[in-house]
């Protein structure tokens, strides 16, 4: 009699794709990470054997880990990736340019249902699923990490993706007009500013322009850690680029705030690890620039997933949501 039912499978694939590495894992219905593992993105400038790659080490992860029959769909989270069309469009940080079919190509190597969606989308539906934004439905998520700053709006409980599927690029608004040269060939970018490779030119300005003795004069190498280890020790250049990085993300926060009037900004990736330095300087600046009507009234809030997990499990709330499709029923 149970051969007559229809039995549900309980797994999916959550891919992350980034500039510098590729994460993916085999995630059950609860959120639990089964298997995971990764492998060098850069080592693949053509997506075609990016993709090649992806699929084998995908198919490999599959079958260790339960088989076909387990597995129901696969969600990918990419820079400049549009859910509507399951295209990668015009990545600024990314080696393939141009319109890139991801979703589709991936889905002609794996035989099953497939859907993509930028990595700011991404991180949202994991914050929504297992993090900050749990029992939320107004808020929005913005990701500082690995050379750009992205974001995504929920409403009502659902992501507002605009017409085209680009809404929430507060990154590539304009903060300063003929300022600094952004990946997507316009100038004066808010990520120009306050992502991580905004804070090493702010860095680099404030050394080259300070009489002060200070530390990062003698790094090897400007990172967030490095540069936050400087503030640690009490150097005042350091602290002061970190000031300035911070005053322009909390107007950049302000500005988007009084547009959308959330009940919390959740704020992720890599620049979270500077802590107060950032912070500090970021909460004041959106204090005094919000509009005052919603001053007080909106939380931020950092978010409370592991850097390695975050990603992966967004993007395996989003294999739920795509239509069913199998080769292998």
């Amino acid at each position: 009699m149970t051969e007559d039912i229809d039995h549900i499978k309980t797994r999916v694939v959550g891919i992350d794709v980034r500039e510098g590495r590729t994460t993916y894992a085999v995630v059950s219905i609860r959120g639990e990470i089964i298997a995971q593992d990764h492998f060098r993105t850069s080592d693949y400038p053509e997506v075609t054997d990016f993709v090649k790659a992806l699929s084998e080490r995908v198919i490999a992860l599959i079958e260790e880990n339960g088989g076909y029959e387990s597995v129901r769909s696969v969600g990918i989270s990419a820079p400049s990736a549009n859910y509507l069309t399951g295209c990668i469009e015009s990545a600024a940080n990314m080696p393939w340019k141009g319109v890139v079919p991801l979703a589709a190509m991936l889905q002609d190597q794996l035989g099953m249902a497939v859907a993509l969606a930028n990595d700011a989308h991404i991180t949202a539906l994991g914050e929504k699923a297992y993090g900050s934004a749990h029992g939320m439905k107004d808020f929005i998520v913005v990701s500082i990490s690995h050379g750009g700053l992205g974001s995504c709006i929920f409403t009502n409980g659902l992501p507002h993706l605009g017409v085209n599927g680009f809404a929430g690029e507060i990154g590539h608004t304009c903060v300063e007009v003929g300022g600094r040269l952004c990946g997507c060939g316009r100038r004066g970018c808010l990520e120009t500013y306050v992502s991580d490779k905004g804070l090493v030119h702010t860095v680099e300005e404030e050394i080259a322009k300070s009489n002060e003795p200070t530390l990062l004069s003698e790094l090897d190498d400007l990172t967030i850690n490095t540069i936050t280890d400087c503030c640690e020790k009490g150097d005042r250049v350091a602290i002061k680029a970190f000031h300035r990085v911070g005053s322009m993300l909390g107007i950049g926060l302000a500005n988007y705030a009084s547009v959308i009037n959330p009940e919390a900004i959740i704020l992720t990736g890599d620049m979270m690890v500077a802590g107060k330095w950032l912070l500090k300087p970021m909460r004041a600046a959106f204090d005094e620039h919000v509009f005052h009507n919603i001053r007080g009234k909106v939380r931020i809030l950092v978010s409370i997933l592991k850097e390695g997990e975050r990603d992966v499990l967004g993007a395996s709330a989003l294999a739920w949501d795509v239509k069913e499709y199998s080769l292998f029923k």
